[in-house]
């Protein structure tokens, strides 16, 4: 991944991407927003373009101040996915991470086949299982 280079329209974003950004979170849903939690204002940020359009955006931070781990989120609008721009900004932003000296993290619900399969077609391997009990559970 280190060694790669990466085709495309992409590019790092910063605090002066705000109005490509808005435009990209204003077409997307609440529900897609609220699962990816991709930010403007985290640590990295990366976006890939189509057609001068912003369509996906991974971003990261810290995960805690004494571990050099980075936690990312990313989101492609649904009528760009399966084009190739959700795996190119995630190789990018853990190319970027790796270079900063921190390990990508990518956390995916198992049973969301497209973010699984992303992973794996990125190059990430399964490191762990988080199971969260849940306080309306009666076992």
């Amino acid at each position: 991944m280190l060694q790669e280079n990466i085709e495309g329209d992409l590019c790092r974003l910063k605090q002066q991407d705000d109005a490509v950004f808005s435009e990209f979170q204003s077409s997307a849903s609440e529900q897609d927003l609220d699962d990816a939690q991709v930010e403007l204002d985290h640590w990295a940020v990366f976006g890939s373009f189509e057609q001068n359009r912003l369509v996906s955006v991974a971003s990261m931070y810290p995960w805690e101040d004494d571990l050099q781990i980075a936690d990312l989120g990313v989101l492609t609008l649904a009528p760009f996915r399966g084009k190739g721009h959700t795996r190119k900004v995630v190789r990018s932003i853990c190319k970027y991470a790796y270079s900063q000296g921190y390990v990508p993290q990518y956390r995916c619900q198992i049973d969301n086949h497209a973010s699984t399969l992303l992973a794996k077609a990125v190059g990430l391997t399964l490191f762990g299982k988080w199971e969260v009990i849940s306080p309306d559970s009666t076992d």
